[in-house]
């Protein structure tokens, strides 16, 4: 689950992390006297989207002018102008994708004297199973050309669960960073407010771009991308206030509402499919034989027939599906709940592209019976290419 800069930055506070003072806006007008509020000469205008990149964006809109999605206005009626250019355009990003994300909401911060920026983050590190701190002394909005080009720039502080970060753990990210002195030591207490933001606030993923140095040598989180681990979500009611569903995929959100995982992207051969390896293996190979996924999938190892209903029903509701594929190896999840599921949502609303079903396993019989029944028109398949060649070729023709 991901949130707002704005709303990433009060959970930060709530920890004692350095964050600069700002106000979300919806209007124009609210953005002018957020201005007024924080007072001063300066303020940064910044886009509100579930979206990195936003300094380097564009909008599609010629109204929203050519200055990016994140800007610097030093008179109150710029803060204006800037907002009003921003709000309901399309900010197109590196991780928007061409499609953009229409902008409904903006932040005005204060200005600060920036001295040097860097780059600071923690996530879970599947390698070591533990969080790890990613920290480089080149920070900005650079930072992807950083890790392409010059890796070794980059470092990272995995940080052990019984103890939390230690000093020798706080030396590294300090070192990272270059930093020494009073910076060094506010440099510790951070990263320190910041594991205990992430462990406690149930956090995947906690990105500061950039982390800066101000002209009185203070260490400041000038940004904040953080996202959190939705199976934690029965601990944190206050999340539902957080959300915003408007930066979600439609379907995306219906699929949460029956616990699927699910996750759109561009392709064109819907799948269903249980168990996240084997989702995985079935977009690999529906790649691999020159088409794209248009989901990925994993309806779990024990959905009811109603589940299965359910994620059918979202992946023809896709308007850019021209096929399916469903793949089962029945074990926990049996095949002939999977039959019965696509036949009841086939019954409901019809099917209108290519399906093909790959069934293996727990009761595989009963589900082949239950299809080869039902009267529908569906293409079976023998094993995991053979359903791969097949929906390909009933996609393309």
């Amino acid at each position: 689950m991901n949130i707002h800069e704005y709303q990433g930055k009060a959970v930060l506070k709530s920890f004692g992390a350095p964050v600069p003072r700002g106000f979300p806006a919806f209007t124009a007008e609210e953005a002018v006297d957020a201005a007024a509020k924080l007072g001063g000469s300066v303020w940064a205008v910044k886009s509100q989207i579930h979206a990195g990149g936003r300094g380097k964006g564009k909008f599609k809109e010629a109204a929203a002018g050519e200055k990016g999605g994140v800007r610097i206005a030093f008179k109150p009626e710029d803060v204006g102008l800037f907002a009003q250019q921003m709000l309901g355009n399309t900010l197109v990003t590196l991780q928007t994708g061409e499609a953009g994300r229409v902008v409904k909401r903006i932040y005005i911060e204060e200005g600060m004297k920036i001295a040097k920026e860097f780059y600071l983050s923690a996530l879970v590190d599947r390698e070591t199973g533990r969080v790890a701190f990613v920290a480089s002394e080149a920070g900005g909005m650079n930072i992807e050309e950083v890790a392409h080009d010059t890796p070794d720039k980059i470092t990272t502080v995995p940080i052990d669960p019984t103890t939390g970060p230690s000093a020798a753990d706080a030396a590294k990210v300090s070192g990272a960073l270059g930093l020494a002195g009073d910076l060094a030591a506010q440099c510790a207490d951070l990263v320190s407010k910041l594991y205990d933001a992430f462990v406690k606030s149930d956090m995947s993923m906690l990105e500061i771009n950039p982390l800066i140095v101000t002209e009185d040598n203070k260490l400041v989180c000038a940004d904040a991308k953080v996202s959190f681990d939705p199976n934690a979500g029965f601990r944190h009611p206050e999340w539902a206030e957080l959300r915003d569903l408007g930066e979600e995929d439609e379907k995306e959100i219906e699929a949460s509402k029956y616990d699927l995982a699910y996750i759109a992207l561009d392709g064109d051969i819907g799948c269903m499919v249980n168990g996240a390896g084997l989702a995985m293996a079935t977009m690999d190979i529906i790649k691999l034989f020159g088409s794209e996924p248009a989901n990925f999938l994993d309806v779990g190892g024990g959905a009811s027939k109603e589940k299965v209903t359910a994620a059918f029903k979202i992946i023809t509701a896709d308007p850019k599906v021209k096929g399916i594929l469903v793949n089962i190896f029945g074990g926990i999840m049996k095949c002939d709940v999977i039959a019965e599921g696509v036949i009841a949502a086939v019954k409901e609303v019809g099917l209108a592209v290519p399906l093909v079903v790959r069934l293996e396993g727990t009761n595989v019989e009963l589900g082949k019976k239950i299809i080869n029944e039902s009267g529908l028109n569906v293409i079976s398949a023998d094993d995991l290419e053979d359903a791969a060649r097949k929906i390909v070729k009933a996609v393309k023709g």
